[in-house]
């Protein structure tokens, strides 16, 4: 069959209903905590920082299809589908017997994945009548899609952003506050968390973990608002299944059968929500995948990480969650792909590699920003530095391929531009860039430090 440089599916056969992965796992991720009883934490319990519904949704460990709001459809069609994109260049260029194919979902105002689950987020945000919603970001792709998501829908919005990333991805920051957000640098003076963090660790850079600490803390303490997340979550893996839906429809329709699927991973919203659907297939027994999740060498939560309770935020305000983790206080090193600095990974993504059904693989930064840069001059996308990890991953399986002879299929996901990271191409590009890996002992002092559970 002709395979379409891009291939694009009609508005009919957009899927109209979310996939929850965890209905076809044998081992459910374990539940959140309550860190205050150590017991499994209530829908009430949740809801007090979350949405209603959301809570609802990230409990929910038994209902494979959940249904779109029509409202959220007609937002999505603003933007998607999203290309599924056969990388003819690049083969060429590699010379390459495999098959690649990339998921491209920077075709936004965003640029980046994360509009899908900002605007489901907002949404009902909204339908519970709330003013606003509070957040963290790390690079600053999911402050820039809930700020837009938010002045869609009318609702206040309120963005913890990680110091270094504050620093480093001024353009970024100014989207969120063209679009409105109140934009602050964390660890900040403005929560009791943050002048904390910033007594223990004076001139800090700042972690995802901080941010989501101070994030939580002034949803709380602020009357008509809740917090919300842009990965790690069950309901945001939910909401990004999209992507996944989308591109295995379009897989089906060219007969295409991916071989391997590439996600960088962080917190695991990208990653989950591109091999979900595929995984799915997998766990009833309908089809064989091989899937890797690509991670920083800097923050290696899978691949050097402990599967065990943690907390998901520095200050420790937040449920517990069963994960692999670096600890609750690691602070990685201030590399450039700055959201992918999450201490831990998302318990559906831990469960699934702790099961066997998946692999990982760490990448030092200057490999990743190597095949950016390379990608970038053959395919003509300037991607973001989350997704050139997952590019690594893809140059090096291809060239395996041309290797040994293997024609197999390679799918990756690419879920961002980097036209806001430039700051790290150019270090790229002077050479001034280096690799930053956390030792043994800088890994087994965070995980000292991890809490008592009642796991079993």
């Amino acid at each position: 069959m002709n395979i379409p440089y891009k291939i694009y599916l009609e508005e009919s056969e957009l899927p109209r209903q979310w996939y929850n992965v965890r209905a076809d796992m044998k081992n459910k991720p374990a539940p959140l905590l309550n860190p205050a009883t150590l017991a499994p934490a209530s829908l009430d319990e949740l809801s007090a920082v979350f949405c209603h519904d959301l809570a609802m949704q990230e409990l929910d460990d038994t209902t494979a299809l959940i249904d779109i709001p029509e409202e959220i459809l007609n937002f999505y069609k603003m933007y998607r589908p999203s290309p599924l994109v056969r990388a003819y260049c690049l083969e060429k260029a590699l010379g390459t017997p495999a098959k690649i194919y990339y998921k491209f979902e920077g075709n936004n105002t965003s640029g980046s994945h994360k509009l899908n689950s900002a605007i489901a987020q907002a949404y009902y945000a909204k339908k519970q009548g709330l003013k606003g919603v509070t957040t963290e970001t790390g690079a600053g792709q999911w402050g820039t899609a809930l700020s837009m998501a938010c002045a869609y829908l009318g609702l206040d919005c309120k963005v913890y952003m990680v110091k270094v990333s504050y620093e480093q991805k001024p353009f970024r920051r100014e989207v969120m506050r063209t679009y409105g957000a109140n934009v602050t640098p964390s660890p900040s003076d403005t929560t009791n968390v943050g002048r904390k963090i910033l007594s223990e660790f004076p001139g800090t850079t700042g972690s995802l973990g901080c941010a989501i600490s101070e994030a939580v803390e002034a949803a709380v303490s602020t009357e008509g608002y809740r917090y919300v997340l842009g990965s790690v979550l069950n309901q945001v893996l939910l909401h990004q299944s999209v992507i996944g839906l989308e591109t295995m429809a379009a897989c089906d329709k060219y007969e295409i059968k991916p071989d391997v699927i590439i996600g960088c991973a962080g917190g695991g919203s990208n990653l989950g929500g591109l091999i979900s659907p595929f995984m799915g297939r997998k766990l009833r027994g309908e089809a064989d995948y091989q899937f890797i999740a690509v991670e920083p060498a800097s923050c290696p939560s899978l691949t050097r990480g402990k599967f065990a309770y943690d907390f998901c935020d520095t200050g420790k305000v937040c449920p517990l969650a069963k994960m692999y983790t670096l600890g609750s206080g690691f602070i990685p090193s201030p590399n450039h792909a700055g959201g992918l600095r999450y201490h831990g990974m998302s318990s559906i993504v831990s469960q699934l590699y702790h099961d066997g059904l998946m692999e990982a693989r760490s990448c030092e930064q200057t490999s990743v920003f190597e095949a950016a840069v390379q990608f970038a001059r053959i395919e003509g996308i300037l991607p973001a530095p989350e997704s050139s990890h997952a590019i690594r991953v893809a140059l090096d399986e291809a060239l395996r391929c041309k290797e040994t002879g293997e024609e197999k299929t390679i799918l990756f996901g690419l879920t961002g531009t980097g036209y806001f990271d430039m700051v790290a191409y150019q270090k790229y590009n002077d050479g001034e860039m280096s690799d930053y890996i956390p030792t043994d002992e800088d890994i087994a002092a965070s995980l000292a430090n991890l809490p008592p559970t009642n796991e079993a």
